[in-house]
């Protein structure tokens, strides 16, 4: 298959996107590993197919799997890049929505930062002791479209993501799908720096819009953090994670930050 491509990044976390909007483009698992091999296709975090919309209730909608071929449900830099896509694929001047297996989100625009809604976080849970290789570890928990867990750190350079994502990404505890790990240093007031080990990627992204969103929320919650938060990821970028809350629960979760375009090719898979 000769298949046209965009490759973006969100902060540094990567995209390979295509336009599918005609239907005739059905992509295997092991096309989509070979698109995301850094050394024999595109590379990336992960792939998007623009779609038109199911359930009429949105603008698009996407098909969008991890660089192992697993179907994500969900992903804040994605959201953001494939929100610019959009407009230039379509010509599209105005705000829209579109689907995810998440719900429907909604993208806005101010020059070349985007910002989009995430579903309804839940399931939060804090405070919770789990047993790893190293001893007892105090972490938190939330749903933000995909489940998160966070971890407090006292210097993120030193935390050791790879390892002990793995081992929390993994652990019973959070059975049976697992779970993201996302290690957080607290920079100052409404101010944190986030590592995480993505599931479906296995190992550490440069940003995760969801984990840092998760991070923001949970913060509030642990140190009494107050919307909008701002948040430092590894690839160098700052993201904005603004919320409310509604009888203890988070309401209206929108994520802020960049969508860069790289280039444009073709790639026969």
């Amino acid at each position: 298959m000769d298949l046209e491509f965009t490759k973006m990044n969100g902060a540094g976390n990567d995209f390979v996107l295509v336009d599918n909007r005609a239907g005739n483009i059905k992509l295997s698992t092991q096309q989509i590993v070979l698109l995301c091999d850094r050394h024999r296709g595109v590379g990336a975090d992960g792939v998007m197919l623009l779609v038109p919309a199911r359930n009429g209730k949105a603008d698009w909608a996407w098909d969008f799997f991890n660089s192992d071929g697993s179907v994500a449900d969900m992903c804040g830099n994605g959201a953001r890049c494939f929100a610019r896509y959009v407009r230039k694929a379509t010509g599209l001047d105005r705000d829209f929505t579109f689907e995810t297996a998440a719900g429907i989100i909604a993208a806005s625009f101010t020059g070349e930062r985007v910002t989009v809604n995430l579903t309804k976080p839940k399931d939060l849970n804090l405070n919770q002791s789990v047993p790893l290789a190293s001893g007892n570890a105090t972490l938190h928990s939330l749903n933000t479209g995909v489940p998160h867990a966070v971890q407090y750190v006292n210097d993120a350079d030193k935390a050791m993501v790879l390892e002990h994502g793995a081992e929390i990404r993994h652990h019973a505890h959070f059975g049976p799908r697992g779970t993201n790990a996302n290690f957080v240093q607290v920079l100052g007031k409404n101010h944190i720096r986030v590592r995480t080990f993505e599931r479906g990627v296995e190992g550490e992204t440069l940003a995760c819009g969801t984990g840092v969103s998760a991070s923001a929320m949970i913060s509030s919650r642990v140190h009494g953090f107050t919307s909008p938060v701002k948040v430092l990821v590894q690839g160098g970028d700052e993201l904005e994670v603004s919320f409310k809350e509604n009888n203890g629960d988070f309401d209206d979760v929108r994520l802020t930050g960049p969508a860069d375009f790289a280039f444009t090719g073709r790639i026969q898979i």
